[in-house]
């Protein structure tokens, strides 16, 4: 039997919809906010030809810089304020994860709630700030030493330190001025603003891809055969993160008989829901963060027109999309991401706790530390089977696309960010339409209530 809320949500229409004035204001200021972001990834960064820019991006897209051009909605590709996007922030947080695991000081700011969330998030901005002066330099030097195709001259139109430094200014406030942007939309729109700012990079890139991928079906690079299979893998690929998502493991709860006066109360059930992929969309996120990092330093010094040694030439083409190595780190990072992100949202002992605090517990389990052990087996057998599923979904299409050589944005990660991204964006407008639901439903018993009176 469907319960009250669930019958209410059934039952929501345009008509509350266009009732919810607080939702409206929200989506519409989310959309203005990711419309100011896609104006930004136009803006051309100074001292630099775009010509000779894009001609010698078109060289090296097939590889990291492709990954990072696809996260960046297109701003490395035009070499944009907005050219780092996003990425540092993620790096920054991924350290600052990692540090409060091992930290006791950062720990401790952990539990002390709000204000301790708060100082860590100061300490994450602070650290951004540093990974993107550092980032924003190495494409500085990069693009110093990067020839212009067919030309004389260089990319850079005036090479020297006032170009190292503008750049370096330019692209870390382009980034402080996403991560202050993602707090806005989180804070005052509808959704995680990180991971919308991310989706709308990666959605404006798809139209152009599927219409690459036709004129390759057109002009014969591409077969028939291969073009239907390329589709219908997609559609495959999608129906599975839709599945996956939504996938739960109940553990049923228990709650005794209460008397209250002289009543006897039944004891109440309810479930404890487990996700399959507790991690959402975090670990090929944090995977390919942690990646382009290096690589992308790499891939400039070792990059045509350098003095790279051979070695760091080897290791960046060993590193390439579609190669062994890339994609060995590539699931590893994931399956490592997928276990860390979930322990870090989910705390068994905690929730044992909490069990045990409002008189629940699991059937057959003790309260306390064996409810939090049974819980924890679970949580760690389930996202066993999330993390091979997040590592299938985003390198498997990886390997056919590459070989195939149709365009990097039908990967396997881009499908999983857009298809994920939309899926919680949904369903916080659901919850932000069923709060409207249940307030105009006290509204009319207070109402009533007054003209009983």
């Amino acid at each position: 039997m469907a319960s009250a809320a669930e019958q209410l949500a059934a039952n929501m229409n345009f008509g509350a919809f266009s009732k919810a004035t607080d939702l409206k204001n929200r989506i519409w200021f989310t959309l203005i906010a990711l419309l100011v972001y896609r104006l930004g990834t136009f803006i051309p960064m100074p001292g630099i030809d775009p010509v000779a820019f894009a001609a010698q991006f078109k060289n090296n897209a097939g590889g990291i810089l492709g990954m990072l051009n696809l996260f960046s909605g297109g701003a490395v590709e035009r070499m944009a304020i907005f050219a780092l996007n996003i990425m540092p922030y993620i790096s920054a947080s991924i350290i600052m994860q990692l540090m409060s695991s091992v930290s006791p000081k950062l720990e401790a700011l952990k539990k002390e709630g709000e204000q301790g969330r708060k100082q860590i998030n100061q300490y994450t901005r602070y650290l951004t700030v540093v990974l993107a002066a550092f980032q924003a330099y190495g494409i500085a030097i990069g693009l110093e030493g990067s020839p212009a195709s067919g030309s004389g001259g260089g990319v850079v139109i005036d090479p020297g330190w006032f170009f190292r430094i503008t750049t370096v200014i330019t692209l870390v406030g382009g980034t402080m001025f996403l991560m202050w942007l993602g707090e806005q939309i989180t804070a005052r729109g509808v959704g995680n603003g990180t991971s919308l700012i991310i989706f709308a990079g990666i959605v404006a890139g798809l139209p152009g891809a599927l219409v690459q991928l036709f004129e390759l079906a057109r002009t014969g690079q591409l077969s028939t055969i291969l073009l239907i299979a390329l589709l219908a893998l997609m559609l495959a690929v999608v129906a599975a993160i839709v599945f996956i998502e939504r996938a739960q493991r109940r553990l049923l709860i228990q709650y005794p008989k209460r008397q209250v006066g002289n009543r006897m109360f039944q004891g109440d059930s309810s479930h404890l829901p487990l996700k399959m992929n507790s991690a959402g969309v975090i670990p090929p996120i944090f995977a390919s963060s942690l990646l382009l990092l290096p690589v992308t330093a790499a891939q400039m010094m070792a990059g045509p027109g350098s003095s790279g040694p051979e070695w760091l030439t080897s290791i960046v083409a060993s590193l390439g999309r579609g190669q062994p190595i890339y994609l060995s780190l590539f699931v590893g990072l994931i399956i490592f991401f997928c276990f860390f992100y979930t322990a870090v949202v989910f705390n068994p002992v905690e929730t044992a706790d909490n069990l045990r605090k409002y008189g629940g517990f699991l059937p057959g389990r003790r309260p306390g530390a064996q409810t939090a052990e049974y819980i924890d087996y679970v949580l760690t057998r389930i996202t066993v089977v999330g993390a091979i599923y997040l590592a299938v979904v985003c390198v498997m299409p990886e390997i056919l696309t590459s070989y195939a050589g149709v365009p990097f944005y039908l990967g396997g990660t881009s499908l999983l960010i857009a298809v994920s991204v939309t899926m919680d964006t949904v369903a916080q407008i659901q919850s932000h339409l069923l709060a409207h639901q249940y307030e105009g439903l006290i509204k009319k018993s207070k109402l009533r209530g007054g003209k009983g009176r």
